[in-house]
């Protein structure tokens, strides 16, 4: 099924016309036009080198757009860029502070007193489960927790907008997969919007509930797809025939826009 693009009316956020050329004459965007409702959880999929990332980095505001604009609703506010939670494809953690003192940074930041940094920490940690690691430090973690605990850094300012880039990319299929199933969990108990960029179809599918099919020369979508399937999700899902045609749809769709390549 394909999706209309959400209107500036009902949007959190929207790039509009978004274009992005870097210092060297590298076009990584060119008219690209997809917005994001709350509480939805979108998935950007595309090939390496179709500007994901660079799309991602655009919403949070650590890059900005050489053409288009940036809309958010009235309710957030273009410039509350505490309410936005960015999680980097490598988990960026401070090796020399414990796993407690990486999720607290950004709340020691802002003042918060401690008494109450201490509270959100523990709380977050528990929900990302690692309450017992709160004294380790990230050479004492597995890949997989060093990303549990830069996700729990990211929640820890409670964001209304949370921007994941591939985080489980490097990920063994098992780690990522419990991953998946925990970062839904959260998703449905915290009601918070996500973006997602992967470049795997069958992650695409099985998180969200929409899949922005990107194309690369420069980078812009080539298609949205509804994942019109009912949540929770769990391991019956990823081996049902329901989950398999879904996979089919993204994946047909995802070989077009690598064909079309530069092609508007």
């Amino acid at each position: 099924m394909v999706l209309p693009t959400a209107s500036h009316f009902d949007a959190l956020v929207a790039l509009r016309n978004v274009g992005k050329t870097f210092p060297n004459g590298i076009v990584a965007l060119a008219g690209l036009d997809f917005a994001v409702r709350p509480g939805e959880f979108v998935a950007l999929l595309g090939p390496s080198g179709c500007g994901k990332s660079t799309a991602l980095r655009i919403v949070a505001g650590l890059s900005e757009p050489t053409a288009g604009s940036v809309e958010w609703s009235p309710a957030t506010g273009r410039g509350q860029q505490s309410r936005i939670g960015f999680v980097f494809q490598e988990p960026t953690l401070m090796p020399w502070a414990s796993v407690f003192n990486n999720v607290a940074l950004p709340l020691k930041l802002k003042g918060v007193p401690a008494a109450k940094i201490a509270e959100r920490v523990e709380a977050v940690l528990d929900r990302v489960g690692l309450g017992a690691f709160g004294r380790a430090f990230p050479r004492e973690l597995s890949g997989g927790m060093r990303m549990r605990v830069s996700i729990a850094r990211a929640l820890i300012t409670e964001p209304q907008l949370l921007l994941l880039d591939e985080p489980f990319a490097a990920l063994d299929e098992i780690t990522r997969f419990k991953l998946n199933d925990d970062l839904l969990r959260m998703w449905q108990a915290l009601r918070t919007t996500i973006v997602f960029v992967t470049h795997s179809v069958f992650e695409s599918v099985y998180l969200s509930s929409r899949v922005v099919v990107m194309a690369a020369g420069p980078g812009r979508v080539f298609r949205e797809l509804a994942v019109d399937a009912s949540y929770p999700r769990d391991r019956g899902f990823r081996t049902s025939a329901e989950y398999g045609g879904f996979c089919r749809s993204a994946s047909e769709a995802l070989a077009q826009a690598m064909a079309a390549g530069g092609e508007a």
